[in-house]
């Protein structure tokens, strides 16, 4: 019994296995309205571990979301994805402007084990007409994923229809300020990136929004200086949803000018006329004078370059015989000693069977190349010098 149990409950997890790898999620939105879509961790841990539930054993694992369109290395160009962090839920947010159907492949990585679980998005957009009349607010103390979610959608919209004095009122789009060219904060507390939001309506504007134009309002906030919010008009029931005046814009979409209309296409055959003068070839120019300050002025330069060196390595040697006659005798001795003694043991490796040199002879003078005759002694190892035989002699020539 035990055995089909557990038989049974391996072709259930196979069969929702291939069951969820093959399901699409279908959306269907219209031009101009916002769309967000959360991309829930605990959806994709249960398809990491579709047994984990019936065995007791739940694993908070980190997480990484990659989302494409199918058959493409990125997103379409009306749709963003946001995670802050790999224990955060993902994001897919934006605002389509044409009708069409885009394929979104999400892939959820398990960093803990690098499983991979793919979930297919099937988003169409349907033609509708845009609200005529819209309105971006700033919201200063905001990020991204946090405005996100329906619940916090919800309230801005609130807020917004009162603001408006309108319920008719849908939210259009909304942008992470760092995307509009903001700074990037301070990772402290009370410093936020700040979103733009923006809503639109098929109801003209209310009075506290048309404050926004008076030039009283433009003056102060090209001041500098802090605005008041127009009496009545604030509306924001959590601080954290509070608009900057200052950054508000009106759009009425029903004043923009019509497109220009695109260019008529013609035969391609020219018309008939006068027989085609080609214009006069330009004056010839002389290249000489480019050709002296390019090639000989460098070289003539390089040419005296060249003389002065050589006059300084060649012609302001000292040479041999007036290095010699500048040096002592005695240093010029030795150093002629050096290459007399130099020479000799080059001959002596050469030639195993000459005799040895002066140099090496016991009692053997370098000066005036005398020998004196060995001392006598019982001894089987003679002195080099005297001072090895009697260490207290003083050696050294006295006047």
């Amino acid at each position: 019994m035990a055995g089909c149990r557990s038989w049974f409950f391996f072709l259930t997890v196979c069969a929702v296995s291939v069951w969820g790898a093959n399901a699409e999620i279908k959306f269907t939105i219209p031009v101009g309205r916002f769309f967000t879509y959360e991309l829930l961790r605990e959806t994709f841990h249960s398809d990491f571990q579709p047994l984990s539930k019936l065995y007791g054993r739940w694993y908070n694992d980190p997480m990484v979301f990659k989302c494409n369109r199918q058959n493409f290395p990125d997103l379409p160009e009306w749709l963003r994805f946001t995670q802050r962090h790999t224990y955060d839920n993902g994001f897919l947010y934006g605002t389509p402007m044409s009708p069409g159907k885009s394929i979104i492949e999400v892939y959820a990585i398990n960093k803990r084990s690098y499983e991979t679980v793919r979930h297919i998005l099937v988003i169409k957009v349907i033609a509708e007409r845009i609200l005529p009349y819209q309105a971006e607010f700033f919201i200063k103390l905001r990020e991204i994923e946090k405005v996100l979610p329906p619940s916090v959608q919800d309230e801005i919209k609130h807020d917004s229809q009162k603001l408006w004095n309108t319920e008719a009122l849908e939210i259009i789009n909304i942008t992470n300020a760092l995307d509009r060219g903001g700074r990037v904060p301070l990772p402290l507390a009370g410093h936020f990136e700040g979103v733009y939001v923006k809503v639109g309506s098929e109801q003209y504007f209310s009075d506290c929004l048309l404050r926004v134009l008076t030039p009283e309002h433009q003056k102060q906030c090209t001041a500098g200086t802090k605005v008041k919010i127009p009496g009545g008009c604030n509306f924001c029931s959590i601080p954290s949803n509070c608009i900057t005046w200052c950054k508000t814009e009106l759009f009425d979409l029903t004043k923009q000018e019509p497109a220009p209309p695109a260019p008529t296409v013609g035969s391609g055959i020219l018309e008939a006329g006068d027989a085609f003068n080609p214009p006069e070839s330009p004056p010839s120019r002389d290249y000489f004078p480019d050709y002296i300050v390019t090639v000989i002025v460098p070289l003539i330069l390089a040419i005296i370059l060249c003389i002065l060196l050589a006059y300084i390595m060649c012609g302001r040697r000292e040479g041999v015989t007036k290095r010699n006659e500048r040096t002592d005798q005695i240093q010029l001795y030795h150093h002629h000693t050096i290459l007399g003694n130099t020479g000799e043991l080059r001959n002596m490796a050469g030639n195993r069977s000459t005799p040895p040199p002066l140099s090496t002879l016991p009692m053997f003078n370098s000066r005036t190349g005398e020998r004196a005759m060995p001392l006598q002694s019982d001894s089987p190892s003679i002195p080099l010098i005297l001072a090895q035989h009697d260490p207290y002699s003083d050696t050294l020539p006295r006047k």
